[in-house]
């Protein structure tokens, strides 16, 4: 079933750049929410074949002169860094790495592969993370994991934004197999201890295995991964659950790096973030290299009644330390029910360090923050928008009402950092302060998908206005600040934004407790502009600094006086006045 909310959000698989939002947890990057109208750019289409990620070279670097010589040698460069970090198996920081190299070089096909590859393997390891992804693998029967897998490709020949073709579905799907099956936290967990010798060949073969067999329907894939899983049983020990939904996942994850499977708990939190309000402590945090840094609090929250504040550092949760774990495991402890305690080692800024016992319970987060004058002698109102939630249209109208109270001539809306959210609530916004003219347009594969929204909303908001973006501004942020910039009703200040220019739709599946998050369209400002890869360019460009209010990677809090972007939007407001 689809459900009718929209989102926008950014790459929710790295590990720098990242923010985890706990309640349970979320991670976003430029956008990571998704639903049925996010935003996000497209990957392109993978090669033929996924090389395995253990045994890769960087190819030789062509003959060529002048300029192409540089272009091909940064290539190569950029190419054996990511297997290094491929060799390191540090796959966060190598889908960072491929993401970066593959907007360098768009058309390169090898730095895709390792990109999808270097997903693969992250992914795996999340899904035996997450317990209640481990709860399916437990209590799902073969069968109805392959009525899953069913109900998944039936939504991909609907709604998917290109045609599929299935036999890279089924190409993918054996890809992810083998990946798993390199990976200690699948093995483990899934592979009879006594038959672990018999995976490398099982690996090698299988792709030929399976090579004859028809891929001409989704009926024709669910028979043959019904074998392989049969396979897998007989030959390593594994259940047909555990095999079909690497299937299920790999079909999924290599479309686009926005189309994903959401685990029970992760479909949970989708909802949590569309409507606002999570069950958890209350806190927003960025992985470090030892601990995880507190960027903010939320006022009211069990993290703020503990005392937490920002620029303080989870060193550990229960026994588990952030300098000897991935940050993901040590942040996935933080989640849990309502009502019960996470037990945390913190350090103050200053290194003191301390222990406290936060109980979880059910937090509203609010989408509209610092909300003032910022120059008073120009009557200028700033709020900062973090993201694009379903209160999102509500808390901005009630911040504008604060502020022209205040006596506000002119406003800013920083949008720095907003990883998307709801389109929907990206369309209201922009609807508050553009009387005519087009917002946004979708276009997808399936015609319900194509639609023009515009503006109708009759009593605006007419003040001079300013747009702060950068580049990690994505999705539903590019939709609003697209649209003020191609009507020209305000100024974007800052840095281009990240570029994601597609739509999601979460779909609830029927056959088990997971959700489908899936590419449906792409989307153009309303100059006609497709912002996947370009991005929404500032009518001023000014190098990035820091957010107001916001601590730096030491934990240091600067002030607005330290931020040059805010500082040239109240400079370009001048007197803000009509």
């Amino acid at each position: 079933m689809e459900l009718s909310s929209s989102v926008s959000s950014r790459h929710p698989r790295r590990c720098s750049r990242r923010r985890i939002v706990l309640g349970s947890w979320l991670l976003l990057t430029a956008a990571t929410v998704c639903s049925p109208s996010s935003t996000f750019a497209q990957g392109q289409p993978v090669a033929p074949a996924l090389p395995a990620p253990t045994s890769v070279r960087a190819p030789t670097v062509p003959a060529a002169t002048g300029e192409s010589i540089d272009k091909e040698s940064a290539r190569e460069r950029s190419l054996q860094a990511g297997l290094e970090l491929e060799q390191a198996q540090q796959w966060g920081d190598a889908i960072d790495h491929y993401d970066s190299a593959t907007r360098a070089f768009p058309e390169d096909r090898i730095l895709y592969q390792r990109l999808l590859i270097s997903r693969l393997h992250f992914d795996v390891i999340r899904r035996y993370d997450d317990r209640t992804y481990l709860a399916s693998v437990r209590e799902m029967s073969s069968s109805q994991t392959l009525d899953l897998y069913s109900e998944i490709l039936a939504n991909l020949q609907t709604h998917y934004v290109d045609t599929i073709e299935w036999s890279r579905i089924l190409l993918h799907g054996t890809a992810a197999l083998e990946v798993a099956l390199t990976e200690p936290a699948f093995v483990n967990r899934v592979v009879d201890a006594d038959r672990r010798d018999r995976i490398e060949s099982f690996r090698q073969a299988i792709h030929h295995r399976i090579a004859e067999r028809s891929t001409q329907s989704r009926f024709d894939l669910r028979s043959t991964v019904k074998l392989v899983a049969t396979m897998a049983h007989e030959e390593l020990g594994i259940s047909g659950t555990a095999t079909v939904l690497e299937y299920v996942s790999g079909a999924v994850s290599t479309l686009d790096t926005y189309t994903r499977l959401l685990s029970p708990g992760q479909l949970d939190e989708m909802f949590s973030t569309i409507e606002g309000n999570f069950v958890g402590l209350g806190v927003e945090l960025k992985a470090a290299e030892d601990s995880l840094l507190i960027l903010s609090v939320i006022p009211g929250g069990p993290a703020a009644e503990a005392g937490i504040v920002p620029g303080d550092r989870i060193l550990a949760v229960g026994g588990s330390r952030a300098d000897e774990q991935e940050p993901n495991y040590v942040a996935d402890l933080l989640r849990g029910p309502e009502g019960t305690a996470a037990t945390l080692t913190i350090a103050s800024a200053d290194q003191v360090e301390r222990q406290l016992s936060v109980t979880r319970r059910r937090v509203d987060v609010p989408c509209v923050e610092n909300v003032h004058i910022v120059d008073s002698a120009r009557h200028i109102g700033y709020f900062r928008l973090t993201n694009f939630q379903k209160s999102t249209p509500r808390e901005v109208e009630q911040a504008l009402w604060k502020l022209h109270r205040a006596g506000m001539r002119s406003l800013i809306m920083d949008l720095r950092d907003n990883p998307g959210g709801l389109l929907s609530a990206a369309v209201e916004v922009a609807d508050r302060f553009l009387s005519d003219g087009r917002i946004v347009t979708t276009r997808g594969r399936n015609a319900r998908e194509n639609f023009d929204y515009t503006a109708r909303q009759s009593n605006t908001w007419d003040v001079p206005m300013v747009v702060l973006i950068d580049r990690n501004s994505a999705s539903a942020s590019e939709i609003f600040s697209g649209a003020i910039h191609d009507s020209e009703r305000g100024a974007i200040i800052g840095e281009t934004s990240y570029g994601k220019g597609s739509v999601q739709g979460i779909f609830r599946m029927q056959s088990g407790k997971f959700g489908l998050c899936l590419t449906t369209a792409k989307f153009y400002s309303p100059s006609g502009k497709a912002i996947s890869r370009n991005g929404v360019e500032p009518n001023v460009v000014v190098p990035p600094t820091y957010i107001a209010a916001r601590p730096d990677k030491n934990g240091r809090v600067t002030t607005e006086l330290d931020d040059a972007v805010l500082q040239k939007a109240i400079e370009h407001l001048g007197g803000g006045s009509r």
